[in-house]
């Protein structure tokens, strides 16, 4: 008996591959409807406000030179006007202007101490007293307008009384409030507008580090590290991370 013939498989043939997406011309056009004119902006509409970076080192050398300018000029004013003369009433009772050469600090500091310790220790705190606004100024981030003007203010102040004690070896003063109190005169320290300067500049930094806009930690400025304590204090969150930092949700289909 014969065995049966074995049949032949026919070998499928494989699907031919997807062409590959052809490539645009070159001379596509890169709108739709080029040639179609694009409306404008509307008359009334609000034009587009821009982002507001940090302040230029040019608003700190202006607002500092103008300070430090009218110091000068007006110690100037004082020493040609007021010297070996009675006071000059500028508010009767309460304000005089009269001539005095600080050899000390606020409110008399190191007034009696030697000249050979005196002057350069002053000189070596306002050294550094500059450089830390200096610094302080370039980390500035937008909104922080107090600290933006409080600071070329205390600049401008502490370069005119550096000027006084390199030129002269003492600050001049000439601004003198007092008031009468249980019939005694009660005088505060004679002051200068350098000393009113930083003075305000000083109180604009304080209303920043309390009132001003809230960074985290990684971007604050060195000088803000008890900011944490003050947001407690004034009952605001805390900030912990920027909006960019935040996560995102996944980008929907």
């Amino acid at each position: 008996m014969d065995a049966p013939e074995a049949t032949e498989q026919p070998t499928p043939t494989p699907a031919p591959a997807p062409d590959p997406p052809a490539d645009p011309p070159a001379d596509a056009p890169a709108a739709i409807a080029p040639d179609v004119p694009r409306l404008g902006v509307p008359p009334g509409a609000a034009a587009p406000i821009p982002a507001e970076g940090a302040p230029s080192y040019l608003f700190l050398a202006i607002v500092s030179i103008v300070t430090l300018g009218l110091d000068l000029g007006t110690k100037q004013w004082a020493e040609r006007t007021l010297d070996l003369r009675p006071p000059m009433k500028v508010v009767d009772g309460y304000v005089d202007f009269i001539l005095a050469r600080n050899k000390g600090g606020a409110w008399g500091l190191l007034q009696t101490t030697s000249e050979l310790v005196r002057k350069p220790f002053f000189l070596l705190v306002s050294a550094l007293a500059i450089g830390f606004i200096v610094t302080l100024y370039s980390r500035l981030k937008p909104g922080q307008r107090a600290l933006k003007w409080g600071l070329p203010l205390v600049l401008g102040g502490a370069l005119g009384n550096v000027f006084d004690r390199i030129h002269y070896g003492w600050v001049i003063d000439f601004i003198d409030v007092h008031v009468v109190s249980h019939g005694i005169e009660r005088h505060w320290p004679t002051f200068n507008v350098a000393d009113i300067a930083i003075c305000v500049g000083v109180g604009l930094m304080a209303i920043d580090m309390m009132f001003g806009k809230r960074y985290p930690a990684k971007d604050r400025a060195p000088w803000q590290g008890h900011r944490d304590l003050v947001d407690k204090a004034l009952g605001h969150p805390a900030v912990t991370e920027s909006p960019d930092d935040a996560p995102k949700e996944p980008a929907r289909p």
